[in-house]
């Protein structure tokens, strides 16, 4: 019997170590991407592509919480007006693990250069879920 409970032990450990792959990986970096190539085309809505579209969506930043993907997409638009006022953003992904099978974990670094300013950057957090077979970010925590 101890057998047969450290054979199931051992199999689902294997089998939960399996779920988060290298092609997830490569999917959540690629979004990601897409994010960064839309903002510097000045596209806020395609930079929001990669959050879940959810008033579940939960943005963490200097003034709190805020909760949905449209307030979040409100809040970008006030803060970064025009392609000017957005720079050209750059990441710096330090961090991504896969929590389960359909979450995953990354800690990072933005920047955003202006050819007239100093750079603005910080650090995040992003909690992303795979949703219909599509990896998003439902938790952003960014300063």
């Amino acid at each position: 019997m101890r057998k047969v409970i450290f054979a199931l032990m051992f199999l689902s450990t294997v089998i939960v170590a399996q779920k988060f792959s290298e092609i997830d990986r490569a999917k959540i970096l690629e979004a990601l991407e897409l994010q960064r190539i839309a903002w510097n085309k000045g596209d806020l809505e395609g930079y929001m592509d990669g959050y879940w579209n959810s008033d579940s969506l939960r943005f963490i930043g200097k003034r709190g919480v805020q909760y949905g993907w449209n307030a979040t997409l409100e809040n970008y638009r006030k803060g970064y007006p025009d392609k000017e006022a957005m720079g050209k953003l750059s990441f710096e992904v330090i961090s991504l693990e896969g929590l389960e099978t359909d979450s995953a974990f990354m800690i990072g670094k933005w920047k955003l250069d202006y050819p007239d300013k100093p750079p603005i950057e910080g650090h995040f957090t992003l909690l992303y879920k795979r949703i219909k077979g599509k990896w998003l970010v439902v938790a952003d925590h960014s300063s």
